[in-house]
């Protein structure tokens, strides 16, 4: 039995090596014809620094700390960021058009089958664009992927995802009413304020379980994992789009209805690829949204991250935009057939 289905032994082991090395090679491939992509779509590739003051600040992303020691002797804590996103919106504020970062992130409490705690995303970013042109990437890069892998579907265990067929584009309130019988535009106000209770009620009335911790997040994010992503890129790819805004900290709303956001996410095979937003440019409205939700990380795991002063600074002259991260390693995961995301990886970090 190989090392694609079991760990038996290293990966460093030269029986595994020989195992594995198929699938690294057609990594390769796939960030050639990325990077190709790129370049032909004018974006200039960047190299943010991994280390942070702030690691981002949304209520469920934990990040690995450490501490920086200055001249002086004296330590000031730091983070490795869990994305490049407040750099590049620096970088976007500072002038560039489009810009690309293919390179490592960080990210704790996060391992399983389609999670490690360092892996490898891609982002991008379309200055003076309409989030519809990074979806419209998102797509190319998934059919680039099946291309340089010699494949017409994507797989993932017992499930097949169609790249080159049509995209399917559904609303997450859509979504949730199809494949939960949840009805989520009745569980938020007209300004988009959402209410926990009134979510497990539908909840209960649907005879989903309901936890002791009923806040509305936490809710959603359990419906959305357990009855909702499971239906979503089968057969070909989804666009699950336009989140409530409760549960998009750095999308601007949709001009059309406050209570959701241009916010994005792209799925084949059940699995999450990509996640996308219009950016959110209003300074004021971004450390409102940031506070609250590191009050929420407070309130469930009893700790917080710092704010980037810098960054908020720089959303004053930042640009409309439309940026999304994807998670390269899942793309060759998906291309390649691979039971986990170890295999595709050049040098898994150790349990």
């Amino acid at each position: 039995m190989s090392y694609l289905d079991t760990k038996p032994s290293p990966w460093w082991s030269p029986s595994v090596h020989a195992d594995r090395r198929p699938i690294l090679l057609a990594r390769g491939r796939i960030e050639g014809r990325v990077r190709a992509y790129l370049d032909d779509n004018d974006f200039l590739m960047v190299d943010p620094p991994g280390l942070q003051r702030s690691p981002g600040n949304e209520t469920h992303l934990h990040a690995f700390g450490t501490v920086m020691i200055g001249n002086d002797g004296e330590g000031q804590a730091m983070y490795l960021h869990t994305s490049p996103e407040f750099t590049m919106k620096k970088l976007l504020a500072a002038g560039e058009r489009r810009i690309a970062s293919l390179g490592h992130v960080w990210r704790n409490r996060e391992r399983s089958a389609l999670h490690h705690p360092e892996f490898t995303m891609l982002e991008w970013y379309r200055a003076g664009e309409p989030y519809d042109a990074v979806i419209e990437d998102c797509v190319a890069m998934l059919r680039l992927a099946a291309q340089a892998t010699g494949v017409d579907k994507l797989v993932f265990r017992d499930r097949h995802c169609d790249p080159f067929a049509a995209p399917e584009r559904v609303s997450v309130v859509q979504a949730f009413l199809q494949h939960a019988g949840i009805n989520l535009l009745d569980c938020m106000d007209l300004a988009g304020v959402p209410d926990g209770e009134a979510l497990a009620a539908q909840m209960i009335a649907v005879g989903l379980e309901v936890p002791e911790d009923r806040s509305w997040s936490y809710l959603f994010s359990r419906v959305l994992v357990e009855k909702v992503e499971p239906q979503l890129g089968m057969g070909r790819i989804t666009i699950l789009d336009r989140y409530p805004a409760a549960e998009a900290a750095l999308a601007r709303r949709a001009a059309d209805d406050p209570r959701v956001a241009e916010r994005f996410e792209l799925y084949a095979c059940g699995v999450e690829l990509a996640n996308g937003f219009g950016e959110l440019t209003d300074a004021e409205e971004q450390r409102r949204r940031f506070a609250a939700e590191m009050n929420e990380k407070q309130r469930i795991y009893g700790e917080r991250y710092p704010l980037d002063e810098d960054f908020l600074a720089a959303l004053a002259v930042m640009p409309q935009a439309s940026g999304v991260a994807l998670g390269f390693d899942r793309l060759v995961l998906l291309a390649t057939a691979a039971p986990r995301i170890e295999a595709v990886l050049w040098a898994p970090v150790a349990e």
